[in-house]
């Protein structure tokens, strides 16, 4: 007795199974499933054990933006005379450029890293190793391989091979002109082996700048996070903490230049003042000595302010003037190249200075991206056109603020000139003193208004500190960032799965012969009637005397089935043929005769596969007569039928002698006879014929009979040929085909289980006598 479960799912002509059955489909080959599984973990964790851990160092350093910063306050402003605005978008350029990462690689000294030798791989040696190498020109750098050496710690020595290098000095080895000096992040620990090697450092730069992650923390902010992963974290942290630092040194050196050169100016511009205030002041010593001029009257007082404050006017005009030519020559002496910009200060026009400003920041910003993308990036191209456009306009401003200075100092010449002339009743000696003492002050005016400017530069210069603030100093993570060990695993899992699935899948798809049902009904309109597996047997019989078998009660299935064919005849002929041998149509035969006796029925089993006969050897029957022996006159058809031993109520008709020209006996209307007078004697007539691809025996016989069973074998029929069916059924009809799917094996390393992976399964268990369904 047997227990079955209903299918987990009814496989479409669409080839969609269901969960169930995808899961009996492959869980069929568990065995490889699981050892690619324990193959991929092992791989998993050799992957794991050979990638170092990756830790992610991260910084952040507040930008002041021209465009999102608070203004500063008017106390401060005096401090930060000298400060250039920035973006932030162009600071996140700035701080991964190239000259920045160049820098950081030779103070590290990158270029020449140390390894800590294990037994089967090595490990980055930055905080191990007792020693660090520099490299004297970085230029001539050549690759090397492994260079082991050992370090003597007792007498301060590295050695190379045989040969021993001091530390702290600048030694001649095979690898350059190298220096080794003590690593201060030295921690001591397990005595190992190291090597070093020398690497071009533009392959270092490349390698940071690759890892290396800029961005602002979000669109209204100005801070940017700097972060960088690496397998050592003091790294990853020194690589941060240089970068922020050399970041920082470049904008006080761009300062300092700002400041000397503006101080320059200043301090010029005095020492000529200087210089004309001593002559002015020995001319009034010269003169009062020699006409004894005390004391000036009252008109030439009042006359005294008001040509001073013109003659001031004046003065402040004709600085004015100097300042726009030094203007005018640094614009017309410039070939875009980020100079120093010649100090303003005097000029009283807004417009002037916001241009001038404006050119030298986009100089500056020119070299920079200049030494970072080149002259052909479209950016450069741009900030070029943008520099040939400002100069012209600072040109043009130049000329008109001079047109104006001009007129204005003629205008006070000639209002002076009014005064003097109004000073001609003044005694000859007093005005020529008036004339001096007026020269005095404006000389001492220039001179005050000088010494102010050089006093508040001097004050900016002695507070020059950048103006970026480090928010966060590097700061390396405490467990590893990469790699994930249960990502890791799970992808190597998964595509062991996935590489599991997709071999069967592709063995299966690219297969030419018949492994599922549901191949047999999308390549042919055929019913499938029955499903035989396969059962490795000694004997032929597997339903023999009401043997409990899975494979009997598949065949008890069949003789249900044959029930609803042809239900109009009360005699059932069933012929049996198939499209190749090989595929199991006379076992199908026999045992299907022997379920159909069983049931107390009379059933003749003919022989009719002349070419091949093997029934009645399986039987093992001593007939007199055969087939043959009839269609040639020999015999009559009562002489013909022998009882088998198996069942009695089984009957043999056995092929008979061998002929030379089997298809032209069954072509004559002795044939009909003979089956006509086995309907009227027995209640079943089972015909086995050959292969219809082989011969014409087959559709020659099916004209006599009710049903055609055709034979298609798992795994052993080709699909063109159950492809073939109906096209050659066109031509000559097989009556009432219904298919059997014989030899169904068990897939995978599935054992004593019918179907498994096929979509549905079952199990059988001879101590209870049960059907399991699985």
């Amino acid at each position: 007795m047997y227990i079955a479960d209903k299918k987990a799912a009814e496989a479409s002509n669409s080839n969609i199974l269901s969960f169930s059955q995808l899961w009996l489909r492959y869980f069929a080959y568990w065995p490889l499933f699981v050892l690619l599984l324990v193959v991929a973990a092992a791989a998993a964790w050799l992957y794991l054990w050979h990638t170092p851990p990756m830790y992610e160092s991260e910084a952040k350093i507040l930008i002041n933006d021209e465009k999102k910063g608070s203004e500063d306050s008017k106390s401060v402003e005096a401090f930060t005379l000298l400060d250039p605005k920035k973006i932030i978008e162009n600071e996140t350029e700035v701080v991964q450029s190239r000259t920045l990462v160049d820098k950081v690689v030779k103070d590290l000294s990158l270029y020449a890293p140390v390894y800590e030798q294990h037994k089967f791989r090595s490990t980055p040696a930055y905080t191990t190793s007792p020693i660090k190498i520099e490299a004297s020109d970085l230029a001539a750098i050549t690759e090397t391989g492994k260079i082991s050496f050992t370090y003597d710690s007792m007498q301060s020595v590295v050695n190379i091979g045989s040969n021993k290098y001091a530390l702290n000095s600048w030694v001649s080895t095979p690898m350059g002109l190298l220096k080794f000096t003590n690593n201060a992040h030295y921690m001591p620990g397990a005595s190992n082996s190291y090597y070093f090697q020398l690497v071009n450092p533009k392959k270092i730069t490349f390698d940071i700048q690759d890892r290396l992650k800029v961005a602002s923390v979000s669109k209204l902010s100005t801070i940017l996070d700097i972060t960088i992963k690496d397998a050592v974290p003091q790294r990853g942290d020194d690589i941060l903490n240089s970068l922020l630092d050399n970041y920082n040194k470049q904008i006080l050196n761009e300062k300092n230049a700002l400041a000397a050169n503006t101080l320059g100016f200043v301090q010029q511009r005095l020492n000529s003042v200087t210089k004309n205030l001593d002559s002015i002041e020995a001319r009034i010593q010269s003169y009062k000595s020699s006409n004894t001029a005390v004391d000036i009257g009252t008109q030439g007082r009042l006359f005294l302010e008001n040509v001073s404050s013109n003659d001031q006017k004046i003065s402040d005009i004709n600085i004015q003037l100097a300042v726009l030519d030094n203007v005018q020559a640094y614009v017309e002496s410039k070939e875009n190249s980020g100079g120093i910009v010649p100090s303003t200060l005097g000029v009283n026009d807004l417009v002037l200075s916001q241009l001038v400003n404006k050119l030298y920041e986009t100089e500056l910003e020119y070299e920079k991206i200049k030494n970072i993308e080149g002259a052909n990036y479209p950016t450069v191209i741009a900030l070029v056109d943008q520099i040939q456009k400002l100069k012209p306009s600072i040109l043009e401003n130049i000329k008109s603020q001079r047109q104006s200075l001009e007129a204005s100092k003629t205008n006070l010449a000639t209002t002076n000139n009014s005064y003097s002339q109004s000073l001609q009743s003044i005694p000859e000696k007093e005005r020529q003193l008036i004339d001096i003492n007026r020269d005095q002050a404006i000389k001492n005016s220039t001179y005050a208004f000088l010494l102010q400017k050089r006093e508040e530069t001097a004050l900016s210069n002695a507070a020059n500190v950048t103006d970026n603030r480090i928010v966060d100093l590097a700061q390396s993570s405490v467990l590893p960032v990469s790699p994930k060990g249960t990502m890791i695993y799970g992808i190597f899992l998964a595509a062991a799965l996935v590489l599991g699935i997709t071999l069967i899948t592709i063995k299966e798809t690219f297969s030419s012969k018949v492994l599922y049902r549901y191949e047999i009904e999308s390549l042919t309109k055929f019913p499938v009637v029955g499903e035989i597996a396969y059962e490795k047997a000694k004997t032929p019989f597997v339903t023999k005397d009401g043997r409990a078998s899975f494979v009997s009660e598949q065949f008890r299935q069949l003789r249900v089935a044959l029930s609803f064919l042809s239900r109009n005849s009360k005699k059932k002929k069933i012929l049996i043929t198939s499209s190749i041998p090989g595929e199991g149509k006379s076992f199908i035969a026999t045992n299907l005769a022997l379920t159909l006796a069983a049931t107390n029925k009379r059933v003749v089993l003919v022989e009719l596969d002349l070419s091949n006969p093997v029934i009645s050897a399986r039987f093992n029957t001593n007939a007199a007569y055969g087939v043959t022996d009839y269609l040639q006159l020999q015999c009559k058809e009562g002489q013909l039928a022998v009882k088998t031993n198996e069942n009695d109520n089984l009957f043999i008709i056995s092929a008979g002698s061998r002929v030379n020209n089997p298809s032209e006996l069954l072509d004559s209307d002795k044939i009909g006879d003979l089956i006509k007078y086995l309907e009227i004697t027995f209640d079943y007539v089972i015909i086995d014929t050959p292969p219809v691809n082989l011969v014409t025996d087959a559709y020659l016989l099916s004209a006599y009979c009710d049903v055609t069973l055709y034979i298609v074998r798992h795994n052993y029929t080709q699909k063109l040929l159950v492809q073939r069916i109906e096209g050659n059924n066109k031509i000559s009809k097989l009556k009432n085909i219904a298919i059997v799917f014989n030899g169904v094996h068990a897939r995978g390393f599935v054992k004593n289980g019918y179907g498994y992976g096929y979509g549905y399964g079952y199990t059988y268990n001879d101590r209870r006598n049960e059907k399991f369904a699985s």
